[in-house]
């Protein structure tokens, strides 16, 4: 017969087996879940890559929100910063095609960014050219590339007023277009679009303007469009140019434009700034 020493250590044993395989059996439960939650990632981040490529939609959700902010966590830098920095490294002082190239290769093998890119930039390059304006208006800043693309061509004497909602991009652009050399013929107006544009005759002497490039949110599109009409910031021969058209898509915008008597419209179709997908953007010379 067991004495009562011998039945408490058997118990314990079982007692211990039993919380053992306990354990062990939500260890497995546990690596379960794990595995399902690994596998449901790989999954979702396989379709999201089927999608960024047949997707422009996708492919910018991927870029602008997801990609973006996980990296700007990792590297405790905003994507704007870097782009900065790689200007900075790598193109020439003084020099703004210098600044356009390196931008362009930083967007195009390392961050997608939402510049006009080389391939519309051709199309600003040749309105502008086209136009020879003594004073240019741009609604969004952001980083400053199309603001030095823009004002290379400027002839002497002739500025460029671009308008940035967002003071870090604002930042960003002051340095990239110092660093271009040309910030004798740019300046930066921080702030809502729809509170400079009224301002522009007396704060910033301007009479009319001969060429505006339409760059930022696209929902303010029209509206801006009809402020600076409304404001006489046009003359006969003024021409606006509307990026993005079709991606992300100003549809508002183009059914006014087009059906305004008092513009003629030209559309010119492109792709998406370092990207396939199919995209335009919009010129509409103002008749008086």
């Amino acid at each position: 017969m067991a004495g009562p020493g011998l039945g408490r250590t058997e118990q314990h044993r079982k007692r211990s087996e039993g919380t053992a395989s306990a354990l062990l059996r939500k260890m497995l439960e546990s690596s379960s879940v794990l595995l399902f939650i690994v596998f449901v990632l790989i999954f979702v981040l396989l379709l999201f890559a089927v999608l960024i490529r047949k997707n422009a939609a996708a492919a910018l959700i991927w870029h602008e929100i997801i990609r973006e902010k996980i990296t700007n966590f990792i590297m405790n830098q905003s994507k704007e910063q870097r782009i900065l920095d790689f200007v900075l490294q790598n193109a020439v002082r003084g020099d703004p095609r210098s600044v356009v190239d390196a931008i362009d290769k930083y967007c195009t093998q390392k961050e997608w960014a939402m510049n006009v890119g080389s391939e519309k930039g051709i199309i600003l390059d040749k309105t502008v050219e086209e136009v020879n304006p003594s004073v240019a208006l741009e609604l969004g800043t952001y980083c400053g590339y199309s603001a030095v693309r823009i004002a290379r061509l400027l002839k002497p004497g002739a500025r460029l007023l671009t308008v940035e909602f967002n003071p870090e991009f604002a930042a960003v652009a002051k340095q990239t277009i110092e660093f271009a050399g040309v910030q004798d013929k740019v300046k930066i107006l921080e702030g809502p679009s729809e509170e400079i544009i009224p301002q522009l005759k007396k704060k910033y002497e301007v009479d009319t303007l001969d060429f505006v490039f339409l760059d930022h949110w696209k929902d303010r599109y029209t509206p801006d469009t009809i402020l600076i009409q409304e404001c006489n910031l046009l003359r006969k021969g003024s021409v606006l140019l509307a990026d993005n058209v079709i991606i992300p898509g100003a549809p508002e915008f183009l059914k006014y434009i087009r059906n305004n008597p008092r513009f003629q419209c030209t559309n010119y179709p492109s792709h998406l700034e370092y990207m396939k997908a199919e995209d335009a953007m919009e010129k509409a010379v103002f008749l008086g």
